[in-house]
């Protein structure tokens, strides 16, 4: 097992207690996402794993060893681990491949330039080798601490939002690239997101956190399929949800559908379509079904009168 949580307990005060007797494992070679909304402890987490943090009790066993927090290191942060946090602490007088190799011994500067410009090339950043961290975007300076992060090897990488400051085609290119680095160089990822649905592809366990609770660890397909409560299954995007009672009227099996596991039938229930609008690579549509409004994707514009009937 690379890393162990251990009955955690941490509170930033006395009124605020965060993590009361956490448990948590995770393999070697894994990419795991730690989801949640904003303020559920998931930066937090990834403070204490790294050693940045100090917790009341409990352990953290990472590779075998428990680890000791800052009380017992005195350079912050754990060895054979890196940690992009959203504090990126670039050079800023260093170019972008200077901060790419900055960890990388000089001993065979041949090499360092070809695992500097491998690397450039895993996070997009190539023809920004030569250029200064302060005339980057934000975005960019993410992918170098990345880039950077990465070039020790590190049995263990931890990853706050990487994609917050990317527009969509880069967090695309990104997410792929990096994916299957980590993946072929056999190096461990756990990544906070808020946005599980751009990376689910990925991923090989996700666990979900609310207010310091651990709610979900499971296979993403299993989560995904069968969330725990209303909390997981909005994670993923638009979400119906029924009451017990809805559940009981309409002769369902669970309390969520997401959009496309609501189809329009011949046989279904009848509904009243609200709306219908072009979305791209599906059209949104609102409907009422016995007086309960739900949101539908289809692959043609909807006309009145439908039917539905529920996956």
């Amino acid at each position: 097992m690379l890393l162990e949580i251990n009955n955690l307990h941490f509170s930033y005060s006395k009124e605020k207690p965060l993590f009361q007797n956490l448990n948590l494992k995770f393999e070697e070679g894994k990419i795991i996402a730690l989801a949640g909304e904003s303020g559920c402890g998931k930066s937090t987490l990834l403070s204490l794993i790294y050693g940045l943090l100090d917790w009341e009790s409990g352990e953290i066993i990472f590779n075998g060893t428990p680890l000791l927090g800052p009380k017992g290191n005195l350079v912050p942060g754990e060895a054979e681990m890196k940690f992009v946090a959203q504090n990126f602490d670039l050079m800023p007088y260093a170019t972008v491949a200077e901060n790419v190799g900055k960890f990388i011994s000089n001993i065979n500067l041949t090499k360092k330039k070809e695992t500097v410009q491998e690397l450039l090339e895993v996070v997009g950043l190539e023809e920004f080798a030569s250029t200064l961290p302060k005339y980057l975007s934000g975005g960019q300076q993410q992918r170098v601490a990345i880039a950077r992060a990465l070039s020790v090897m590190p049995k263990l990488l931890i990853l706050d939002e990487p994609f917050s400051n990317l527009d969509f085609s880069r967090k695309i290119e990104l997410r792929e690239r990096l994916f299957r680095y980590v993946k072929q160089n056999n190096i461990s990822l756990i990544i906070s997101t808020h946005e599980l649905q751009d990376i689910i592809p990925w991923l090989d366990q996700v666990v979900i956190l609310q207010n310091g609770r651990l709610i979900q660890n499971d296979h993403p397909e299993e989560t995904y399929k069968r969330p725990y409560n209303t909390y997981v299954a909005k994670l993923f995007g638009e979400v119906n949800i029924f009451t017990e009672e809805e559940i009981s009227d309409f002769g369902l099996t669970k309390f969520s559908f997401y959009p496309h596991e609501i189809k329009i039938s011949d046989i279904g229930m009848d509904s009243e379509l609200l709306e219908s609008r072009f979305a791209g690579n599906h059209y949104w549509n609102k409907i009422s079904v016995k007086n309960k409004e739900l949101v539908v994707y289809t692959d043609k514009k909807l006309e009145n009168p439908i039917k539905v009937s529920f996956v």
